[in-house]
């Protein structure tokens, strides 16, 4: 679709190249040279696989380094690219003598189309948009190649404006719906005041988003380029400037004023990658892990267009103050588009504490413990840590007089290798949990050396496809050991490594702050051999979820480690189960059986195509007409969130005079107990626990 501003861009995007850069800095060579020799040295040293730097090395750095900076492809001419590309197998030989004349030419280059791409918005935008052409686009942007020409580089622009200015008019059609539907007298804007409204918010959020990016600093770019290499060595090792070292900090602090939520940047978007247990958008239950965030508007205020926007950027409209409103528009899994209300609170440590509540079955009462992570803090030895908490919730808990233990691992993303040995040590008699291993060096053997377990009761694990880390390796040791059924989705996360964090001064007299290097120096094994990265835990009850065949484990990084085994360690099963073999065979025959699981595998299996579904509407009929199917094959899935298990939780006895002093705590536990009467995941827990029986134990060496 031709148009006359297409005949005048080309002068803007000349005039374009002798703007006034709005970037806030200018490079310091000296200061880069100095961050890039450090860098090398502690990577190639310290890490625990270091990659060769070859020409492999030097062409992945070229396309990461290209994808993060224009991950949409509507910077950059394919003219670019190929001027760029007469160093893409050079920047190994380059970073060996600390050039760093590629880095500067993609640096300058992309000052001057970050400028003349604000001329082509501009213009786009004041001819409007002609929504009734029949037009599809496709956004899988990784199989899109850049434009050759100033002419494709707009079209590209038009599709991407268009797409934009369609999803600003949709919400603002079904705003209105609601309004009509819950004030009969309501008198709705026409279609097209909602035109012009919706053509207006596109113009404002992109100026806000060329406000945010002219905030952008040479340093901000430098990390792109330095993550790009350090990418090549894993997706966990990681440069973080002093201002990300700072946020990263603020994160771990475990006291944020906000919605709850981890967040990352996944090409142009920003998706959702954990909810924090007991937060507010965890207690409002409609955010979903794997949910991408659209537009952010804060309570009646119009919706702010994120898409493309930096993840810091974006988390600074996200959080904000206890008690304020935030509205999400939301992409979600199943392709769906859904505006959602969450209230703002401060998401406290206290909600990443173990808890545990008791369900009476068939005459016996079960204990259910759930642990959100393996908290402690190395700082104040005096700090309560998640291995004395356990102990003591277990502790109350037999006082209780609970026939079984169902311990709940699902989205612990691990956290304390420490406590996870203590905690696994309390369900076993001595012996070892996991081994360790430094690179070049013997795998060292990592024991729990109380002699008698705390629980030796029944015990179930949860996991799922996000339970990490140290929860794989808590997992790993109840399932060699035969201590526990492990119920989860086909394997769990899969990160089997450890990382350090490393003041990057302390290597150097430089002046300035050069920021912080995360980077990987262990690899963790299980005491059968075999290493938990990349494969996980796989569950010995296999059970569907939402996530089943979506890519979200550590194989689905980019470039993780590989897999491998080293020598078992010596240990002797825990064998005091009767029926170990039989409850497990019985439980898949009953999740085969279950009508629930069935559609949870079903509509995991249509999120899967779903996501697979690349191509978008530019047509706003068609475009409503795709959302409003999709809408209405999720409705046919209702009947998962409706499920409920019959079952009453209640807290344990040592809670009632909290509960009845703390009317906030009070609250917490009701909803807690109130998803866990809607988990099906809970209830067949449960009925495994019910059916393990115990004997005299016997121990059975294992070499």
């Amino acid at each position: 679709m031709l148009r006359n501003y297409k005949i005048m861009l080309p002068i803007f995007l000349l005039a374009g190249i002798f703007a006034a850069f709005q970037f806030k800095s200018q490079p310091d060579p000296e200061k880069d040279r100095e961050l890039i020799q450090i860098l090398k040295y502690i990577l190639v040293q310290g890490h625990y696989q270091p990659v060769e730097m070859d020409d492999t090395f030097s062409a992945n750095i070229f396309d990461d380094f290209m994808e993060t900076l224009d991950p949409t492809k509507h910077y950059f001419l394919q003219s670019d690219i190929d001027e760029f590309a007469q160093y893409k197998l050079q920047i190994d030989d380059m970073l060996r003598m600390n050039d760093l004349s590629f880095f500067y030419l993609v640096y300058d280059r992309y000052r001057q189309r970050i400028e003349e791409s604000k001329a082509i918005y501009k213009e786009i935008l004041k001819e409007g948009f002609d929504i009734k052409t029949p037009q599809t686009y496709s956004v899988d942007y990784e199989k899109s190649a850049f434009p050759v020409t100033n002419e494709a580089l707009i079209d590209t622009w038009e599709k991407q404006l268009q797409l934009r200015f369609i999803n600003a008019l949709y919400d603002k059609q079904q705003l209105e719906a609601d309004k009509q539907k819950n004030d009969s007298t309501y008198l709705p804007l026409s279609f097209e005041e909602l035109q012009k409204d919706a053509l207006e918010q596109t113009e404002e959020n992109m100026e806000r988003l060329y406000e945010r990016i002219d905030e952008l600093t040479q340093d901000d770019i430098y990390s792109y380029f330095i993550n790009s290499i350090t990418a090549q060595f894993g997706p966990h090792t990681t440069y973080l400037s002093p201002k990300i070292k700072k946020r990263f900090d603020i994160s771990m602090s475990g006291k944020l004023e906000g919605i709850g939520a981890r967040l990352m940047k996944e090409g142009q978007y920003t998706k959702v990658t954990e909810l924090i247990s007991g937060g507010p958008a965890w207690r409002a239950g409609e955010l979903e892990v794997g949910d991408i965030i659209l537009s952010v508007a804060q309570a009646d205020g119009e919706p702010l267009d994120i898409v493309g926007m930096r993840l810091d950027d974006a988390i600074e409209y996200i959080k904000g103050k206890k008690g304020t409103e935030v509205r999400l528009t939301l992409k979600r899994v199943n392709g769906t588009i859904k505006t959602i209300s969450i209230i703002r609170d401060v998401v406290e440590l206290e909600e990443t504490f173990v808890k545990s509540a008791i369900v009476e079955l068939e005459g016996k009462k079960y204990g259910i413990v759930h642990l959100p992570k393996f908290y402690i803090d190395f700082d104040e030895k005096n700090y309560r840590n998640s291995a004395t908490d356990m102990e003591k919730e277990l502790t109350y808990l037999k006082e209780e007089g609970v026939a079984g233990i169902l311990l709940d691992l699902r989205n612990n993303g691990g956290g304390s290798l420490k406590t996870a040995i203590e905690i696994a040590g309390m369900f076993i008699d001595e012996g070892p949990v996991v081994q360790v291993k430094y690179k070049g060096e013997t795998p060292d053997v990592r024991y729990d050396k109380e002699e008698n377990a705390v629980w030796d009761g029944p015990l179930v694990v949860l996991v799922n496809e996000f339970s990490a880390s140290a929860s794989e390796i808590f997992s790993a040791a109840m399932q060699d050991y035969q201590r526990a059924v492990i119920i989860g989705n086909k394997h769990t996360f899969g990160k089997g490594t450890v990382q350090n964090i490393y003041p990057l001064n302390q290597y150097t007299r430089y002046k300035d702050d050069l920021g912080f290097l995360k980077m990987t120096i262990q690899k963790f094994y299980r005491i059968n051999g075999g290493s938990t990265q990349l494969r996980g835990v796989t569950p010995d009850v296999i059970v569907p979820t939402t996530y089943s065949y979506l890519d979200v484990g550590e194989r689905d990084l980019e470039k993780p480690m590989p897999w491998d085994s080293i020598t078992p360690a010596k240990y002797q099963l825990w064998n005091d189960y009767t029926n170990f073999e039989t409850v497990i065979q019985e439980s898949k025959e009953r999740v085969q059986q279950n009508a629930t699981f069935v559609l949870i595998d079903e509509n995991a299996q249509w999120l899967k195509s779903a996501q697979e579904d690349n191509t978008v509407y530019l047509n706003y009929d068609a475009f409503v007409k795709d959302i409003t199917a999709k809408d209405a094959k999720a409705k046919t899935y209702e009947a998962i969130e409706n499920y409920t298990n019959n079952l009453v939780f209640t807290s344990p006895a040592f809670e009632f005079t909290h509960l009845e002093q703390d009317t906030i705590f009070a609250q917490k536990r009701a909803e807690w107990h109130k998803n866990l009467s809607k988990d099906i995941y809970v209830d067949e827990g449960l009925e495994v626990l019910a059916d393990l029986k115990l004997k005299g134990n016997t121990l059975i060496t294992k070499y």
